[in-house]
């Protein structure tokens, strides 16, 4: 129960403009607010932040500023909130001018008294400069035990900052609890709750790229929630928490019970839903089972010893205490020797046991490749281990060769068995098993360290960094770049059945590709089928590129493709069908760019960047596009965004950052500068893309067909001359005005100037982007870009990517 009640609103906080008791601080949206509490009617008042509007105001409590010294209640007619002296927030007994009588500060060094503190939409409390606008304190980077979306976990190992959730102690009291939630510091990471700050409780397994493994629930879909980013040479480890559907109310705590939790509430609701919580068993507790014990929830009793493992204590697990774990039945033959040599000489007779569908184990090493692959390796005990129903992965476990023996003398009594009693149901799961290990070869990228194999107590498995791709074997080969994916091959006479023998009234658009065409299969699949034509500017080399590179590259944000085929003189690919086809049909159609609304723009942005993210640091491959356009963006029927067309992409390997060609490809109007003139392409040549497409999506024009405004020849410079006006906002489309986010669309243009910088350098990576895009943060200034595309004459070294846009440019100083 919150005890105040409230009389009037404010909108920021400055040093005339102070908060007291039935006040409060709201954001401007009305989405958050601030204010005095007291928690299930306690003797003690804090100043905290709640969704607004949403009951009970004790679940929408999202942070507490003096969590730790609370003021009595009967104290309370006299506290408020307010502007120091010192410019900075601090929480006083007005009646009491004595040194002690700050209760609460920011505690930040301020140059003057003139700071401004306003609660954002986002419910993060900013303090800034007046004068200057920078932010000079956030209450995003001080979590209580709430995450919200746009805030962050994780770490800087340069400054010694670790961003961490802390639980209540009680319900009632808000004051740090036993329990703690963060990112560990291991390669790669992985979420923890703590008790007493370093025993763990619960883990989610390592983050593979697109989720963390040891959640199989995990959501790998669009609306997918985390992101976890990692800057090597800066030390930074965040996970990134974003919503990018406006009607949910999210919440994400650690109780003070130790549970980490998920809230959330729909618009036109009146209640918290819980739509996810760990630990939810005890076989989710941190190491139930002991080293090398399994734990699976459906069994009694939960646990059991890995293969090879028998209980250090059978009078132990007799009474349902596992903790003490297994022992080795059988020494390892490589354990007979000490040095190294006799280990890799002497461990030939040991093999690898192949154990499916789990939690894979804690304290995990990561070695990379010589094939830049990587593999998760074992040295010590294996603790904290969980048998899946779905969603598991493979782990590959030392045992003697004795061990196999045995249990292969017990697996031939169980087939001859089967076969007597069973013969046609043993062919038939034979063959179903069969197929699912072929079906899981399609599109895998195999490799690891060559001796891996012969090392002493290795448990290995492939950590494949292909976000939503199964994670493969570990195998003793290199990884072979002439060995290609694997693809459906489907048969032409079911494509021209699909697509009406390649009906006009089927045809979807044309590229420089070919045509595009919808289709169904006989199963009732919708797909799209792109047709190379003859006349085509791009081959067969561009085929077999985007088909190779789409198969290996797996991500939300990238189309998915489904198959191919080459049969004749056709030459086809089949992907996933796009109701929406693609982004240009709305943003430029004056009809229908009115549908897509400000949250659909602005998630489409975030979509897309986190494509591009993906393509050039997140993948096992490093990707440039080289066409990114707001017409290779394609609409999934919830207008979700698909990166598309990677028939001109390019794989940059080991630490190649640049690259020059002679023959210059890409759309007029998206290449940049350097690429243009030079020849020269690198991750920022796709910086510079996404810029201009960003600025298109907020404005509604192509950066090329610029005609409403002649004294500007580009969306470029029109956005630059509003920005240096301070007229950003008059950027927005038309159809939104009266109906955007403000602080979004700022945000959005300021980070899209950014990325159309005329010098490669001053241009930001994706990481930067992305972080950009989804935190209120200090952001750099834009230089004015100098050079401008535009429609004169058409040099002869730079090739057509599509034959539905003008392709060809001429870049021209101003």
């Amino acid at each position: 129960m919150f005890q105040a009640r409230y009389c009037y609103e404010i909108y920021n906080i400055t040093s005339s403009q102070s908060l007291s008791q039935g006040q409060t601080l709201v954001s401007p949206s009305q989405v958050f607010e601030l204010g005095f509490f007291s928690p299930n009617n306690s003797a003690n008042q804090y100043v905290g932040i709640w969704y607004k509007g949403i009951s009970p105001r004790t679940k929408s409590l999202v942070w507490v500023a003096n969590r730790e010294n609370p003021v009595r209640l009967a104290d309370a007619a006299t506290i408020s909130l307010m502007i120091g002296r010192n410019g900075n927030l601090e929480l006083v007994d007005a009646n009491n001018n004595k040194n002690n009588s700050v209760i609460w500060s920011t505690d930040v060094h301020v140059r003057s008294s003139s700071s401004i503190l306003v609660l954002l939409d986002s419910g993060n409390l900013v303090l800034s400069d007046g004068v200057s606008g920078e932010n000079l304190w956030q209450s995003f980077n001080h979590p209580a035990d709430t995450y919200l979306p746009g805030s962050v976990l994780g770490f800087n190992v340069m400054t010694g900052k670790n961003y961490m959730l802390t639980s209540w102690k009680s319900d009632n009291d808000p004051s740090p609890g036993s329990f703690t939630v963060g990112i560990s510091k291991q390669s790669p990471p992985q979420l923890f709750i703590w008790v007493n700050g370093s025993k763990p409780r619960w883990r989610s397994g390592p983050w593979d790229r697109s989720k963390f493994i040891g959640i199989p629930e995990s959501d790998t879909s669009y609306q997918s929630s985390m992101n976890l980013h990692q800057e090597v040479y800066e030390g930074t480890t965040f996970l990134l928490f974003n919503l990018y559907n406006k009607s949910i109310a999210p919440k994400v705590f650690v109780s003070s019970k130790g549970y980490l939790t998920t809230l959330v509430k729909f618009k036109g609701d009146d209640f918290w839903k819980t739509d996810w919580e760990v630990p939810r068993s005890q076989c989710d507790i941190y190491g139930t089972c002991g080293p090398f014990g399994v734990c699976k929830t459906a069994r009694s009793p939960i646990c059991s010893c890995l293969e090879g493992y028998v209980p250090k204590s059978d009078q132990e697990w007799r009474n349902g205490n596992w903790t003490g774990g297994c022992k080795r039945n059988t020494e390892l033959h490589c354990d007979k020797n000490t040095s190294r040599n006799a280990i890799i000489e002497g461990g030939k007779n040991d093999e690898f046991l192949k154990i499916s569908l789990l939690k894979l184990p804690d304290l995990h090493e990561y070695v990379i490749t010589d094939d830049y692959k990587g593999c998760l390796v074992w040295w010590d005990d294996l603790v904290d281990i969980q048998k899946l129903s779905f969603g598991g992965f493979d782990l590959f476990l030392r045992v003697a060769h004795t061990e196999l023996v045995r249990g292969t003398r017990i697996k031939k009594i169980i087939i001859s068995i089967t076969a007597i009693f069973g013969s046609a149901l043993l062919l038939a799961s034979v063959f179903a098993i069969h197929r699912q290990r072929a079906n899981m070869k399609s599109c895998s990228v195999r490799g690891c360290f060559k001796h891996l194999w012969k090392v002493k107590g290795i448990k290995v498995f492939d950590f494949n960094d292909n976000g939503n791709s199964p994670m493969h074997t570990c195998s003793d080969k290199p990884y072979d770049d002439s060995l290609e994916a694997e693809l459906h091959i489907f048969n032409l006479d079911s494509i021209l059945t699909a697509t009406n023998h390649f009906s006009m009234t089927n045809k979807l658009g044309e590229g420089g590709f070919g045509s595009v065409y919808k289709g169904k299969l006989q199963d009732g699949k919708e797909i799209a089928v792109k047709r190379l034509s003859r006349s085509s500017a791009q081959g067969i080399e561009e085929l077999k590129n985007e088909a190779i590179l789409i198969c290996k590259l797996q991500h939300r944000n990238l189309v998915k493709l489904l198959g191919c085929c080459i049969q004749k003189e056709e030459k086809l690919l089949v992907y996933e069908f796009m109701p929406n086809r693609s982004l240009d049909n709305f943003i430029f159609d004056p009809t229908k760019s009115a549908q897509l609304n400000w949250p659909s723009r602005f998630n489409i942005i975030h979509g897309v960047s986190r494509g591009l993210l993906y393509l050039h640091h997140d993948s096992n491959l490093r990707v440039i596009h080289r066409d990114l356009k707001v017409s290779n963006i394609l609409l999934d029927q919830n207008m979700n965004p698909k990166i598309s067309d990677f028939g001109l992409a390019r794989i940059f390997e080991g630490t190649l950052d640049r690259v020059n060609t002679h023959r210059v490809v890409g759309t007029l109007g998206y290449m940049s500068p350097e690429y243009a003139m030079a020849g020269i392409f690198s991750e920022k040549s796709d910086v510079f893309s996404f810029g201009v497409m960003l600025l298109e999506i907020v404005n509604g024009r192509k950066n090329t067909s610029f005609h409403y405004y002649e004294q500007q020849p580009s969306l470029i410079a029109y956005a630059w001359e509003l920005w240096s006006e301070s007229r950003g906002l008059e950027l927005v489309d038309g159809a939104l005005v009266g109906i955007f986010d403000a602080s979004e669309a700022i945000r959005c243009i300021h980070v899209g100037l950014l990325c159309v910088q005329d010098h490669a350098e001053d241009r930001p990576t994706m990481v930067d982007v992305v972080f950009m895009l989804t935190n209120e943060t200090d952001r750099p200034q834009p230089k004015q870009p100098i050079f401008t595309f535009q429609r004169e004459r058409q040099p002869q070294n730079i090739s057509k990517s599509s034959l539905n846009e003008a392709t060809l440019s001429l870049l021209q100083g101003r």
